[in-house]
């Protein structure tokens, strides 16, 4: 069929939202088992097994720059409560609180409610594990109607492995899952155009089970999407959660006034991402990317390793083939690691990304991992 609609849109938006939320809850609940903040614990000769006491796991959060404050932290775990990931062990508080108090993960006890939905993302992400880990051609660079799409597969080659790993019985049956997990969100066909249907086109995984998630992402309530305004850069870092200045500069590389990008609107976090100013190009002419790899040019690459915090990563990207940095936060992980505007992006993660617009280069360091390793391209001297 031509186009999922509105409506299937509508609510694989929704299931997604809810499916992030389920994955970075059970990244927490691995984490904390193994930083032992999960164990067996004894009160008035009880013992309570696999549960965490709230005030500690407060200070692990912020130890480990998962929340900016308590009470940020407080309100993750709300959510985890709400969407009934953890609770309180005996079921007497429906707050999360910031007190000596044993809350424990569902999982961990067995009361998980499996509705359709969560068992739909449970045998997603399994399958995409099992993808991941088996060694096939299945997800790799494809072409469809004259376009190239990295990591894609084709549906009739998905049903059949999905019948050789016993995930299925018949292709009726594989082409009724393959349906959905588009509908949930998990795959997508590559233009948005086609339901899931068992021939030749191709799809690709929506939702990267293994990125590693911020617990503040659980509080956006959205994807985490670059916005379809070309006049909004997308920020790799949210606005400032002490609600201060919201605003940060770009050093200039010449000795005019440095440009500022202001937060028009600090809404709070739980609401929609702020809109950014979009400040001219801090680039004097646009560099080809045969220029910048040019044998004896003007050029030296450096290597960034940026470990992502609580906010994000500290730099905006802007431009397209090459893509540049347009601003670094003074205060972010990136400016730490010694990246400077004016920059080019020459790889992200390991690939080369000097053929692609700042859109796809930001999305690429969104659904990676929390540290990213960045090639970019530096003027001698600069």
């Amino acid at each position: 069929m031509d186009g999922i609609g509105n409506t299937m849109q509508k609510k694989a938006a929704e299931l997604e939202r809810m499916a992030e939320v389920l994955v970075t809850g059970e990244q927490l609940r691995l984490r904390l088992h193994e930083a032992k903040v999960i164990k067996d614990r004894r009160h008035h000769l009880r013992t309570y097994p696999n549960c965490f006491v709230a005030k500690e796991l407060i200070d692990w959060l912020m130890e480990h720059k998962e929340a900016s404050d308590r009470e940020t932290a407080i309100r993750i775990m709300q959510r985890l409560l709400d969407q009934s990931i953890i609770h309180h062990v005996c079921d007497e508080h429906k707050e999360f609180k910031d007190m000596k108090l044993f809350y424990r993960f569902r999982k961990d006890d067995g009361t998980f409610p499996l509705d359709n939905e969560a068992k739909v993302f449970m045998r997603g992400q399994r399958i995409y594990e099992k993808l991941m880990l088996s060694e096939n051609t299945l997800l790799q660079t494809r072409e469809e109607e004259g376009a190239t799409f990295e990591r894609a597969l084709v549906a009739s080659e998905f049903v059949d492995w999905l019948l050789q790993e016993g995930e299925v019985a018949t292709r009726e049956e594989a082409e009724q899952l393959g349906r959905r997990l588009l509908e949930h969100g998990i795959i997508q066909h590559v233009t948005s155009k086609h339901h899931f249907v068992d021939g030749g086109l191709l799809y690709q995984f929506r939702m990267n089970f293994r990125r590693r998630r911020r617990l503040m992402e659980v509080l956006n309530g959205r994807g985490r999407t670059v916005p379809e305004n070309q006049d909004s850069p997308f920020c790799l870092r949210k606005h400032h959660p002490e609600g201060g200045n919201t605003s940060f500069l770009s050093v200039s590389p010449t000795p005019s006034p440095s440009k500022e990008i202001k937060v028009l609107a600090a809404p709070p976090v739980s609401s929609s991402p702020p809109v950014l100013c979009n400040p001219k190009s801090v680039l004097k002419r646009h560099v080809s990317p045969e220029e910048l790899q040019a044998p004896g040019g003007p050029y030296i690459k450096k290597t960034f390793t940026i470990v992502g915090d609580a906010v994000g990563w500290g730099f905006v990207v802007r431009g397209s083939k090459p893509c540049h940095i347009q601003a670094v936060d003074p205060s972010g992980p990136a400016a730490a690691a010694g990246m400077k505007v004016c920059q080019f992006v020459v790889s992200v993660n390991g690939l080369n990304v000097l053929s692609l617009d700042y859109r796809t280069v930001s999305n690429l360091i969104l659904t990676g991992p929390r540290t990213v390793v960045m090639e970019v391209m530096e003027e001698v001297g600069y």
